[in-house]
């Protein structure tokens, strides 16, 4: 059950989870550049990208975050909170998204609650993943796949 009592045929948070993993299987024209609706994997962002990065948004106005490495099991990797996700699969307005592990600059892990956070800089793909109901959302913003294996220019990049 999800976390309101109304009807499926309203969820745009749903619909929307389910357009960024339909443009992510397959690129398509359309012409918004700047909403969930419209093609962001293509054809500024380049053949090599598949990932929209999305933040969501729960009912009090709270950005949704989760826990990636929890123990620090997986190779050198710290854990970490992140409010970013990918789409893995979408099913009755039940989505697996996995995780983006934020970086700064340098590749370093970054817990990011706040997507202005000043160490931010990037976004790293992670096989950590969460299950969750899309209903219990109010609001997506995607972002840039530009985010996603960002490198820095080291040419501009001066170390403190």
């Amino acid at each position: 059950m999800g976390c309101k009592d109304k009807n499926r045929d309203n969820n745009c948070v749903c619909d929307a989870v389910e357009q960024i993993l339909a443009e992510q299987e397959a690129v398509e024209e359309i012409s918004c550049p700047t909403s969930c609706y419209s093609n962001l994997l293509s054809p500024v962002a380049g053949p090599t990208r598949d990932t929209i990065p999305f933040i969501l948004t729960n009912k009090k106005g709270e950005l949704f975050k989760a826990f990636g490495n929890v123990g620090g099991f997986t190779g050198d990797m710290t854990c970490f909170k992140t409010i970013f996700f990918r789409v893995e699969a979408v099913e009755d307005c039940c989505a697996t998204l996995s995780l983006l592990r934020p970086v700064d600059m340098d590749g370093n892990t970054e817990s990011v609650c706040d997507p202005c956070d000043e160490g931010f800089f990037g976004l790293e793909k992670t096989d950590f993943c969460i299950e969750v109901d899309l209903d219990c959302f109010c609001a997506i913003q995607c972002l840039s796949p530009e985010l996603v294996d960002r490198i820095a220019d080291r040419k501009h990049h001066h170390h403190k």
